[in-house]
């Protein structure tokens, strides 16, 4: 494998539906970060069905270039078409890096598309940086440099590692929601559009689908809230969740929690949030009854604003608050909504 073909930060931008998906314009984001530290471009590998329309979308939030894969047997995500479309553009364009959301698309995508270009791919990153390999200077091992660091926790969030692939490309890594920044997007930007068809032959491989049944949830995206009043096994029970839903409503906020919360049964997988749950970076994160397990932290640890209420002073969550209660939480929180709304009233 000659290194030096390989060029470009790429991104697969996930859409369904002919919506992209919030992930594709986040790691569009951190690529042009990259790709600025290798001097070399950002291009968006857009895949589906009557999708070019939106090449446009992805230019404003940062790819200079797309790639279009437009195909009738892309219409919905299947395993086979997509693993065949998204290395056959690899294997014709060498880019240098290829990022792809962890989704339930990109977890299921991104492993099948690095065997077939035979290379390495780092799941769940959560930090991507160019530096050098190894990290420290070996005596009598050369250093390379310009290399991808991607970085991710391991043996379940209680050490982070950080991974290359310095003798293979292109550098694949697949990359949390939610951990990553857009950019503010840049108002009537065009990029440069190509399209690319590497053919499709239907064959046993490829699933038929018969019908595809939505699931209709109430549940809020608690990706999208400015203000969260997430929950922890502290609280005591599903009936006092009604406390921190009265703090949030008087906030305009969300509700959300911690896993041993989902564990319980007390709430629901998509308020949860953590390393196996969500990564949240609202304006305002209320931290209540939760201990602040390192993997429950890597969830919310960019939060502008951290306010942690639990009753033991030594809880690892005070190590990362900006503002710190001890205290009982069935006194604290219902004083705190009621001085709120007070607050509140008299500003009107």
């Amino acid at each position: 494998m000659n290194l030096e073909e390989y060029k470009g930060v790429y991104v697969f931008a996930q859409q369904v539906d002919n919506e992209i998906s919030s992930i594709a314009f986040e790691l569009l984001g951190k690529a042009k970060d990259l790709a600025k530290d290798l001097s070399t471009d950002v291009t968006a590998v857009l895949i589906g069905s009557g999708i070019k329309g939106l090449a446009d979308q992805l230019a404003e939030y940062g790819a200079d270039k797309v790639i279009v894969v437009d195909d009738p047997e892309l219409k919905d995500y299947r395993t086979e078409p997509y693993a065949h479309a998204l290395a056959s553009v690899i294997n014709q364009y060498k880019p240098e890096i290829m990022l792809v959301g962890a989704t339930a698309i990109g977890r299921d995508l991104g492993p099948r598309v690095s065997a077939r270009v035979a290379t390495g791919l780092t799941a769940d990153c959560t930090v991507l940086e160019i530096g050098d390999f190894p990290l420290q200077a070996v005596p009598g091992q050369e250093q390379l440099h310009n290399q991808l660091l991607m970085t991710r926790p391991a043996f379940g969030g209680n050490t982070i590692a950080t991974i290359a692939c310095p003798y293979n490309r292109p550098q694949m890594a697949t990359v949390r929601a939610g951990v990553m920044q857009k950019i503010d997007p840049i108002k009537g930007a065009k990029a440069v559009v190509e399209e690319y068809n590497p053919g499709f032959i239907p064959d046993n491989k490829y699933v038929e689908i018969l019908d595809i049944v939505k699931a209709v949830t109430e549940t809020v995206d608690i990706m999208d809230a400015k203000i969260l009043v997430s929950g922890g096994r502290g609280v005591g029970s599903p009936e006092n969740f009604k406390i921190l839903e009265e703090l949030a409503e008087v906030l305009g906020g969300t509700v959300s929690c911690s896993r041993a919360v989902v564990d319980s049964g007390w709430k629901p997988k998509d308020l949860q949030v953590g390393q196996t749950g969500k990564t949240v970076r609202p304006n305002v994160y209320f931290a209540i009854g939760i201990s602040g397990a390192i993997q429950h932290v890597a969830g919310m640890e960019e939060s502008d604003i951290i306010v942690a209420i639990n009753k033991d002073a030594d809880a690892p969550i005070f190590d990362v608050a900006d503002y710190g209660v001890v205290g009982d939480l069935n006194k604290i929180v219902p004083k705190l909504t009621a001085a709120l709304k007070a607050e509140i009233e008299a500003a009107k």
